[in-house]
């Protein structure tokens, strides 16, 4: 469910959403690290790019971070709890995305010419002002500044003026000309000049001049940046649909970006799905969706053709994997029972392509689906049929278990004079020769 951007605003008509922050923790020991998982959902709720977020935890918790955009892949490094780092992005939107006058999250940030100063214009009240460029995030964000906030002296959202003009030529950005050509349809008097060269930026400048350009083009740009902003804002709102809205709202998504380009189109964008996933709270159940729109009667080869996309939602997630086999028992049950008998080497396909984990395997075995997805008779007869492969797998599993190496670590006082030692011991288990199970001959 969304929350409010703002946290101290408790009203439950609270206009600006955003997705609660997901993390999880990976790894162990020296290599333990937090992966934010829906850092791009929550930066594209704030309008700011995923990596300030990221920046900003890193220098808050005094931990690196690992960046990668392309993989939509943001790891702070160290163990950190989701109810810390939501307390955290918390003082990242009171810092650099909330208003300092209004509180509203309508803001851009502008990077000066210099790069020594970011200013903050806000669309709904007209502020501008400067930002503390004490904090560490500053410099990565003047090193690194978003699209909208490229070039100084304009903003990413612009519509609606105060007394403090938001165009207004001041400090900090000294190599601009004065007389600056029209942008985003207003226009600055070329007669125009700053009779207050000399005062703050934020004070009120009465002898500006400026026009409103009011031609048909400008009209329309204008609208269409105030129909974007509207449509960031109010998306959100998604995540208080029902689970089986949701689940037809990524449905339509994905399918309209495999009718456009198809699975190549797919491929291309799976980062935008992921996104779409993760902003929808659809990610468990991605991988089913995306089975009963990729395969058919011929999933046997399909399975390997679109391995390396859902690999991008299941690998290490059993959840992920449940679903997809939910979805590969229904297709079976209801649209291709012609596959009934095939059911063995289809699970044997997914099982090689490290598609699905063992576990996955024995909770969908030992679960029957609900009635209303598949009849109880034909959930019994595939996991009938499913059977062989079910016990192969527990086998497999417990003669991998036995056959491992057993390590044990004593500690020993016989090396007093030495402060004593730890001494491993190994016992190699015997090698024995394991016949496969031929799948072919179930």
């Amino acid at each position: 469910m969304a929350i409010n951007v703002n946290r101290d605003n408790p009203d439950q008509f609270y206009r600006y959403k955003m997705p609660p922050l997901v993390a999880k923790v990976e790894g162990k020991g020296n290599g333990i690290k937090t992966v934010i998982v829906n850092a791009e959902a929550v930066g594209k709720a704030l309008e700011r790019p995923p990596t300030y977020i990221c920046k900003f935890f890193g220098c808050e918790l005094g931990a690196q971070t690992q960046m990668d955009a392309k993989n939509s892949r943001y790891i702070v490094n160290g163990s950190h709890e989701v109810a810390r780092l939501q307390d955290l992005l918390d003082g990242f939107i009171k810092k650099f995305v909330l208003c300092p006058e209004c509180e509203n999250p309508e803001t851009a940030l502008i990077v000066s010419s210099s790069k020594t100063k970011i200013s903050q214009d806000c669309a709904a009240c007209g502020y501008h002002g400067l930002l503390d460029m004490r904090h560490k995030l500053t410099t990565h964000i003047v090193n690194n500044p978003s699209g909208q906030s490229a070039t100084a002296g304009g903003g990413g959202k612009k519509g609606r003026k105060g007394k403090k003009s938001q165009q207004r030529k001041g400090k900090d950005s000294p190599t601009e000309s004065p007389t600056s050509p029209e942008k985003d349809g207003f226009k600055f008097d070329e007669n125009t000049k700053d009779s207050k060269s000399g005062s703050d930026d934020n004070d009120d400048d009465e002898n500006d001049e400026w026009s409103v350009d009011t031609s048909e083009d400008a009209v329309k740009a204008r609208m269409e940046k105030m129909s974007n902003g509207v449509a960031t804002l109010t998306m959100h709102s998604d995540l208080e649909k029902t689970s089986a809205e949701r689940v037809d709202l990524f449905y339509k998504f994905t399918k309209g970006i495999i009718s456009a380009g198809g699975v190549s189109r797919l491929a291309k964008d799976l980062s935008t799905v992921k996104a779409e996933a993760e902003r929808l709270d659809m990610f468990d159940k991605a991988a089913g969706i995306l089975a009963e729109l990729l395969f058919d009667k011929d999933i046997l080869n399909q399975v390997t053709v679109y391995r390396p996309i859902f690999l991008q939602f299941v690998y290490g997630k059993t959840k992920s994997q449940k679903h997809l086999l939910d979805a590969v028992e229904g297709m079976v049950a209801t649209d291709h029972p012609e596959l009934m008998a095939k059911v063995p080497h289809i699970l044997k396909a997914l099982y090689d392509s490290d598609l699905v984990e063992e576990e996955a395997f024995f909770e969908w075995h030992t679960k029957m689906p609900k009635k209303q997805i598949i009849a109880a008779e034909l959930a019994t007869k595939i996991r009938s049929i499913a059977t062989p492969v079910i016990e192969w797998l527990r086998s497999a599993e417990e003669e991998s278990s036995s056959d491992e190496d057993e390590v044990k670590v004593v500690y020993s006082d016989k090396q007093k004079g030495s402060g004593g030692g730890i001494i491993v011991q190994e016992e190699a288990a015997k090698e024995e020769n394991i016949d496969d199970i031929d799948i072919e001959a179930i």
